[in-house]
This record gives C-alpha cells, structure tokens and sequence, in this order.
C-alpha cells in the first residue's frame, strides 16, 4: 500500500501519490462534496435543508479517513480525532432521521385514505370497537 503510483510537482513540493494517499484523498473529496449535495437540495427547496444524503456522505467519508489516519503509515492523532467526532455526529443524525421517517410512517398508516368508504361494523374507523 506504499508504494509509488506517480510523483509530481505541486507548487514546487515534490507529491508522491501512493494507494493510502488515494484512499485518503478519496474520503477527503467524499468529506467536502456533502457541502455540494446540502446546497443543491436547499436551493430546489428554496430554503436551508439538510438531506439524508449529506450525513451519508459525512459517514463514509468520516469512515475512509478513518481508515487513512489510523491504519496507514501515517498513524496521525489529529486526523483521528478530526474525523472521529464528525463520524458520530452524523451516525447519530442518520439514527435520527430514521427513527422520525418510521414516526411518520407509522402515522401516515393510521390515517383514513381519502374518499375511501369503511365497512366497519361500529364507528367507521377500522377497529371493531
């Protein structure tokens, strides 16, 4: 996993690019572009909005950082704690947003379907009493 896929000149430091820094960069990118996903979905609703999509995007990117940080040669203590408090934040909002999605599914079920007729035997609500 060290080894050297390509090196190249950026701004007159030499960057040795290896299977690591890929997968580092990659989770880097995943990190960032949640901002792009939030900005679309809060301008088609012409409001400020935090879709599903943003905290998955913070989990695996938070996760494949992780993984650089922490199993790489790099080994760095910041990275891990910079990523580890984003991880949880987003797993617990991840939680959250399901948790509410089944409220609101269970309370969708409990509503008559419009202009549908009952054929319950009391009170016309489905539950026999």
């Amino acid at each position: 996993m060290n080894t050297h896929i390509c090196e190249f000149q950026f701004f007159g430091n030499n960057v040795v690019v290896t299977p690591w820094k890929l997968i580092g960069m990659v989770g880097a990118l995943m990190f960032a572009s949640r901002w792009f996903v939030q900005a679309y979905y809060s301008r088609r609703a012409g409001r400020s909005i935090t879709p599903r999509l943003f905290w998955v995007m913070s989990l695996i990117g938070s996760v494949i950082t992780l993984m650089y940080f922490i199993l790489s040669p790099k080994q760095d203590m910041v990275g891990v704690l910079q990523n580890l408090f984003p991880f949880f934040i987003a797993a617990y909002n991840l939680y959250l947003d399901g948790k509410n999605e089944a409220v609101s599914l269970r309370e969708a079920a409990k509503q008559p379907l419009r202009g549908s007729t009952c054929a319950c035997a009391n009170d016309g609500c489905g539950t026999g009493r």
